[in-house]
């Protein structure tokens, strides 16, 4: 079955011209190197994280709407596409905004983008988001199956909470199965924690400025130049390293 999956994705790369995907590798990573990481490309972070994000396990970015979320999403796609890697983004709401990540520096010829659609109010369509969800996880799924991808996420931020919650909890456990000795980066994407395997991390962001909005920055004529944000990262079994205040310059909106 994962035969033919891996399949259909390398039928679907070429019909996209992507089939660069299939051949183009990064350096080889000992699988018994627990020092390989990715990294983030926010200093502060990064001195936090042990040099970046640990490759070949799944790792979280936690944080509420207005936090700098997307952001620091966009910070780490930019950082692993401008050291020369592949990177896909499974965006399960369809809310990925092109421009702000080429504002951001995030080079798009590295970028595979699937796209998806979840319904913030189904109605009486109520199994329209479980299925949704469920479908974003196998894309995710068959992407890491493909493997050469530096960084590949899972961005499910705003989904509701019941879609996510719906899935089985093996469904972690199968992708860090898949993730184990590769040199892969995964990011899940949320609101609230979903999955850290033994070696993830999770990165919370919080509201900036004794609990408003992440802080924005100015330039003298109005535009919005970066945003300052408070994270801290936790261990898988919930142990709280050190608080980070980072600033990150970019293009997008606070808002996001």
């Amino acid at each position: 079955m994962a035969t033919l999956a891996r399949a259909d994705l390398e039928s679907l790369l070429r019909a996209r011209k992507l089939d660069r995907t299939l051949t183009t590798a990064l350096a080889p990573l000992d699988p018994y190197d627990e020092y390989a990481v990715a990294p983030v490309g926010v200093a502060a972070l990064d001195r936090s994280l042990g040099g970046g994000l640990p490759r070949g396990q799944l790792s979280e970015l936690i944080g509420p709407r207005s936090s700098g979320r997307t952001s620091l999403l966009l910070q780490i796609l930019a950082a692993a596409t401008g050291r020369g890697e592949l990177v896909a983004l499974v965006d399960a709401l369809d809310t990925f905004d092109v421009a702000s990540a080429a504002a951001a520096g995030v080079d798009l010829e590295r970028l595979l983008w699937v796209r998806g659609h979840v319904m913030i109010n189904p109605g009486l369509c109520r199994d329209v988001n479980p299925r949704a969800v469920e479908q974003a996880v196998k894309a995710l799924m068959l992407i890491l199956q493909a493997g050469n991808f530096g960084c590949v996420v899972l961005d499910v931020a705003d989904a509701p909470g019941e879609a996510i919650r719906r899935l089985p909890f093996t469904t972690w456990l199968r992708l860090q199965r898949i993730l184990e000795g590769s040199q892969t980066a995964c990011v899940l994407v949320g609101t609230e924690p979903m999955a850290r395997s033994s070696a993830g991390l999770s990165v919370k962001i919080d509201r900036a400025g004794r609990g408003q909005k992440a802080e924005g920055r100015g330039s003298p004529d109005g535009r919005f130049t970066g945003l300052d944000m408070e994270l801290h990262v936790v261990s898988a079994k919930g142990h709280l390293r050190d608080g980070v205040r980072a600033s990150l310059a970019t293009q997008v909106s606070p808002y996001v």
